[in-house]
């Protein structure tokens, strides 16, 4: 193992004795261990992560969000398990700066719950669903002023498309005449990348908080109930739209095939998926959305599926320098699957808006 995990531990405001740390889940930025202390005679478990300074350049602060918002979370709560509670430094900070440069934390693990990587049902998808608006609903009335943002103009559509513009013009490397048809996608659809925040200058949608990473995984599922009781992988949590984290939840949660599906046939948006994630969602945020909020949730699936598109495109251009890659047209083939599914949504996007206002009058 590349780090001394027990020395690293003995940082942290951790009783008991060290017995093990191993890798733990599947997340591609932080190094994630899984940490065993003996507790007079008792097993306890500790989440013990690396933040990856390289993405997100101001650790401290980072955590400074991360603080405010488990804390508030976990005053809401009579259950110790949902929401992460940061474990501190021995000095009482909330992450712990390393000699070599590295930024660690500390949460105590969540027991008899995991994650799971594929959505395979609808009542997955519905308390995936409700754990995200649950948790946005509660960040509503945080105190403390705005949190910090830890990667500006994230979802910032236009930006995006500004970007695949003078990757465009750039042409580094003479890859241009090869996606002509990918490009007109785009163009053709050009007026819809500023919309929601259109309608934010003109006051009809608010800021909220927003975890801006919605994936099935990251929610803990209980063990026992199968209900979704944590959202965790905070780090992106910062001010945005609402609509980013559901429309994030459409692409992610109701396409059968990987993001980088090479046949497109099996790219689709399944209705019955995007209706559970609708009602799990409404019955999560329990009314904290207003009517133009609600409106506008369906498109929300179609904008942030093509800004993916738009940004796998651009790294397409640009080389393949931000995405990892594993084979000759690695970013071209998952722009592909995002714009296929662009294509899915538009074609359902009158039966989306309907099931929105039918489920809104339900509840």
């Amino acid at each position: 193992m590349k780090h001394d995990l027990k020395e690293i531990s003995s940082h942290f405001n951790i009783y008991g004795d060290f017995i093990i740390a191993v890798p733990y889940g599947t997340g591609h930025i932080n190094d994630t261990y899984q940490a065993a202390f003996n507790q007079a005679g008792t097993v306890v478990h500790y989440t013990i992560q690396r933040i990856n300074h390289n993405v997100f350049k101001n650790p401290v602060k980072l955590m400074e969000n991360v603080e405010r918002v488990t804390s508030h979370l976990a005053a809401k709560s009579t259950d110790s398990r949902t929401t992460l509670r940061v474990v501190k430094t021995l000095d009482g900070q909330s992450c712990y700066s390393a000699p070599d440069g590295n930024f660690w934390r500390c949460y105590l693990f969540v027991e008899n719950a995991r994650t799971y990587d594929v959505l395979e049902t609808a009542k997955q998808a519905y308390e995936a669903a409700r754990a995200f608006g649950k948790f946005q609903s509660a960040l509503v009335d945080i105190p403390g002023g705005r949190l910090f943002e830890t990667i500006v103009d994230f979802h910032n559509t236009p930006k995006r498309l500004a970007n695949l513009e003078e990757s465009i013009k750039l042409d580094k490397c003479d890859r241009v005449k090869n996606v002509a048809k990918e490009i007109d996608f785009v163009m053709s659809r050009r007026d819809d990348c500023g919309v929601l925040l259109d309608l934010h200058a003109r006051g009809l949608i608010p800021e909220r908080i927003t975890h801006n990473d919605t994936k099935l995984n990251n929610v803990l599922i209980d063990d026992f109930t199968g209900e979704g009781i944590c959202v965790i992988d905070l780090d992106t949590v910062m001010p945005g739209l609402a609509h980013y984290d559901f429309g994030d939840m459409i692409r992610t949660g109701t396409s059968p095939a990987l993001e980088d599906e090479v046949d497109l046939s099996k790219v689709t948006m399944r209705f019955e998926m995007f209706e559970a994630l609708l009602r799990g969602y409404l019955a999560g945020g329990n009314g904290f959305l207003n009517e133009v909020e609600l409106e506008y949730l369906p498109f929300a699936g179609k904008l942030i599926t093509m800004e993916i598109g738009i940004r796998f495109l651009t790294d397409y251009l640009d080389g393949d320098v931000y995405f990892k890659t594993h084979r000759n047209n690695h970013n071209l083939d998952r722009c592909h699957t995002q714009f296929k599914l662009v294509e899915s949504i538009e074609q359902q996007l009158d039966a989306m808006k309907f099931k929105v206002q039918e489920v809104v009058k339900e509840l």
